[in-house]
């Protein structure tokens, strides 16, 4: 009997490594609380390594032995499987390359409303040389003021804004996204679904912006609401309409999107992360570099804010910044070439 259970116990403990470790083969990483669990793969992979520890340990119980050997071996499985996932996706890439004439510097920074004050942005905005900004739960005011200290600073930049409760005075700036875009890329302006709601994401906004002109990328900045227990529908949904954002032609995705790749899984087409888009960070080098909460080490947090672009458009360098300014996220940066410039 004892035998029996043993077995039993090997077989579903072994199911669920294989869930733990590729959720999206078994389309379960878009579900409570699997999406949780799988967020940070390096908390994973070392919850692993402890049971495999426990496990030799038992190895010296007699009774226990074969069962211990078989979790042990099922765990190191495990946890060296994501550690090939992490590998192919970069631990950590500390630099971008030079900045070229035909490049765009991308930043992403949830700043947590008023927890990062406009000059430490307006300073990150002016070292990283970024043509673009996307600024989740940033209020227009601090958008403003940023945008004078970059003009002082003979860099230029319009501020693009949506307020998802623009009737509730005072309202939480989670409610608000901002976009800072150099005056060398052209005049841009948010289209008018982002700011009447009629399409975005559902309870915190995203925010859309197109060249007048006609020349140049879309840009997105995306905000999608957390997966908690009680939003999982609208995460799903706010997921589906970031992937929606990136049909053809040339875009740049940029904010929190509340996922990781792993949650990407099916929202990908034509070889895109979300829709067409891929994930700079990833492709650079950063994939697997945490950028919430910044209180935890870089490699422990989860990567749920990225920069993507369209395929016209590929990531030559990626950074995720070390110190968070006092937000709950850590800010990252991208540099884009257009693709077939040798960038």
């Amino acid at each position: 009997m004892l035998r029996l259970v043993g077995i039993l116990f090997t077989v579903l403990f072994a199911i669920a490594t294989a869930v733990l470790v590729w959720p999206q083969f078994f389309r379960l990483e878009l579900v409570f609380p699997l999406a949780q669990i799988v967020a940070s793969r390096a908390a994973l992979a070392v919850a692993f390594l402890a049971i495999a520890l426990l496990s030799a340990v038992l190895l010296f119980a007699r009774p226990l032995r074969g069962v211990a050997a078989s979790v042990l071996i099922i765990s190191l499985i495990g946890a060296g499987s994501i550690a090939l996932i992490g590998a192919m996706r970069g631990y950590g890439a500390a630099a971008l390359p030079e900045k070229t004439d035909g490049a765009v510097r991308v930043l992403t920074w949830n700043t947590a409303g008023a927890a990062v004050s406009a000059e430490a942005i307006a300073d990150v905005i002016d070292e990283q040389q970024a043509d673009v900004v996307a600024l989740p739960e940033t209020s227009e005011q601090v958008g403003e003021q940023i945008a004078i200290m970059m003009r002082d600073a003979g860099r230029p930049m319009w501020v693009h804004h949506v307020n998802i409760r623009p009737d509730v005075p005072d309202g939480p700036q989670a409610w608000q996204t901002t976009i800072l875009i150099s005056v060398d890329l052209g005049e841009y302006s948010v289209i008018d679904s982002s700011r009447d709601g009629s399409s975005n994401t559902g309870s915190v906004p995203s925010a859309v912006a197109m060249p007048i002109d006609g020349s140049g990328p879309t840009i997105v900045a995306v905000h999608a609401v957390a997966p908690r227990e009680d939003a999982m529908s609208q995460w799903r949904s706010d997921l589906e309409w970031v992937a929606d954002q990136c049909p053809e032609g040339e875009f740049i995705l940029a904010g929190d999107f509340n996922a990781t790749l792993d949650h990407m899984a099916s929202f990908g087409s034509g070889g895109g992360d979300m829709g067409r888009c891929v994930d700079a960070a990833a492709s650079t080098g950063n994939g697997m570099v945490g950028t919430w909460p910044a209180d935890l080490p870089r490699l422990v947090g989860a990567p749920i804010d990225h920069i993507m672009s369209s395929p016209e458009w590929k990531a030559t360098g990626s950074v995720v910044l070390e110190e968070s300014g006092g937000s709950d996220h850590r800010a990252v940066v991208a540099q884009l070439e257009r693709a077939g410039d040798g960038g």
